[in-house]
């Protein structure tokens, strides 16, 4: 076997900026029609190179693999199914290639959006329509992925998908994008971190409905594993939550409240906080029914791997970070202080 020859495709190694990426296109009604190249685990940089020449995609094999040699990129290019362009730079498609960005399009899905956010957001960029991502983002659609397993075939996705930004070829579908999201999420809580979840008598269910609410909570990162504290806390005891954002969460089930105040109303009213919803956890114990947004991973971690304090109550002070209390005096003065 020549040295050539064991070039190889490995799994994804950790990236690094050694060269900025190349713009994306600005999509045209000229743009030219994308070239697909599969490339496998295992396949050798030699065949690759051959494959992107005869697909028009680069001008030379040859110069493909001596700049990936160059590079030092010979185990480190990914797996993939390649969206490219007739005729690009060789150092764009190594660039690409060794990081495995399967097409120069992409999507951000922002932590603490709710899935009809996201599903709006696509639509209005012409991505996937909102119907087709709702319709496809119910459990049964993905029973690959074991941590839905418990979970009935409509089941919503709300909260299942891991905010990040993924890169989409024009050809996929909404399922092909919501496994993407699904898959960030597999990776980012192991069954390591799922095991650990257990022990502590939390399911990947109930783990991300109590993160997804720590992600609408708070604003300081440092904050998210007191939060958990408090909230773990009071469900251990048997004390309702009182979370407003599961409030808003209910309210926008009403599409009059949406058109009014948007997916998350600010300025909450006592009517609104007896609101008869599963979601209002000021008028029920325990946790709401799933998920309420997108929680990032640091919200996930901080339910897994709550704060040591003894806390109870928190409010919110002026410039979005919150005072906490272990007493109903102690929080009744912070009221006091923060919120007059």
């Amino acid at each position: 076997m020549t040295a050539a020859t064991a070039w190889v495709v490995v799994g994804s190694p950790d990236l690094v900026d050694e060269f900025p990426p190349t713009p994306a296109p600005t999509p045209s009604a000229t743009a030219p029609e994308p070239v697909s190249v599969s490339v496998k685990q295992g396949q050798g940089v030699i065949e690759i190179g051959d494959a992107l020449e005869d697909a028009g995609v680069i001008d030379s094999a040859i110069q493909f693999r001596v700049l990936v040699a160059f590079l030092g990129y010979e185990r480190m290019l990914q797996a993939g199914d390649y969206e490219l362009e007739p005729n690009m730079p060789v150092l764009q498609v190594v660039y690409r290639m060794r990081r495995g960005i399967i097409s120069p399009n992409f999507v951000t899905l922002i932590e603490g959006w709710r899935l009809e956010q996201t599903a709006d957001a696509l639509d209005e960029q012409g991505i996937i329509s909102r119907e087709e991502f709702q319709k496809a983002a119910v459990a049964g659609n993905f029973d690959e992925f074991d941590f839905l397993s418990r979970l009935g075939p409509q089941t919503s996705l709300e909260g299942y998908l891991l905010p990040a930004t993924y890169f989409y070829r024009r050809s996929d579908t909404a399922e092909d994008l919501i496994r993407q999201m699904l898959e960030a999420m597999d990776k980012g809580v192991t069954k390591e971190l799922r095991s650990e979840a257990l022990d502590e008598g939390l399911t990947m269910r109930g783990v991300l409905t109590l993160a997804s609410i720590i992600e609408r909570e708070a604003m300081v990162p440092e904050e998210r594993p007191i939060m958990a504290q408090v909230f773990l806390k009071r469900l251990r005891i048997g004390w309702p939550l009182e979370a407003d954002p599961t409030v808003q969460y209910a309210l926008a089930q009403d599409p009059e409240s949406v058109n009014e105040f948007g997916y998350w109303k600010t300025a909450l009213t006592t009517d609104d906080l007896a609101v008869d919803s599963e979601y209002n956890t000021y008028r029920y114990g325990g946790l709401p029914p799933g998920p309420i947004s997108a929680p990032r991973l640091d919200s996930i971690l901080a339910v897994i791997r709550p704060a040591g304090t003894n806390y109870l109550f928190f409010v919110a002070k002026p410039d979005g970070s919150h005072a906490f209390a272990e007493t109903l005096e102690e929080h009744q003065r912070n009221i006091e202080e923060f919120q007059p």
